[in-house]
């Protein structure tokens, strides 16, 4: 995380960065992910305030990736909330785990070991929960 933000309670909603699509998530501290998403990049800011409303989320948070700053720079802009930059470093290997656990491989899959299995479908949302919960659990700075 970046700088001394106080730390807003309830909701946040989550940016997985990238340059052609996007990972959005709305996860509560008290309910966990209300909401998840896979956008393009050039609505992420637009979308991503949709989704803040919706919630009631005070905060967007969002992977502090090499090419996050046009994406921050959108949400910073067009959200109207504070955007903290939180490490992503292993999401993309956390949100592979999550999706296994949220949806068990069924049949023969269920034999193959987990870091060999490859999700059917994108998993950039998933990788936006995991920096939502990386940035809910952590201590308030």
């Amino acid at each position: 995380m970046s700088g001394s933000e106080a730390r807003p309670g309830g909701t946040v909603v989550a940016v997985d960065p990238g340059t052609g699509k996007c990972g959005l998530a709305a996860v509560s501290r008290s309910e966990g992910v209300l909401e998840r998403d896979i956008v393009d990049a050039s609505s992420a800011g637009r979308l991503a305030a949709l989704m803040a409303a919706r919630h009631g989320a005070d905060l967007i948070v969002i992977g502090a990736s090499t090419g996050s700053g046009a994406i921050f720079e959108q949400l910073r802009q067009t959200t109207g909330l504070p955007v903290v930059e939180v490490c992503e470093h292993m999401t993309t290997l956390q949100a592979r785990q999550r999706y296994w656990r949220e949806n068990p491989p069924r049949g023969l899959w269920r034999l193959v070991p987990t870091g060999l299995r490859v999700p059917p479908e994108p998993i950039d949302d998933w990788a936006a929960v995991v920096i939502a919960e990386r940035y809910l659990a952590a201590p308030a700075t």
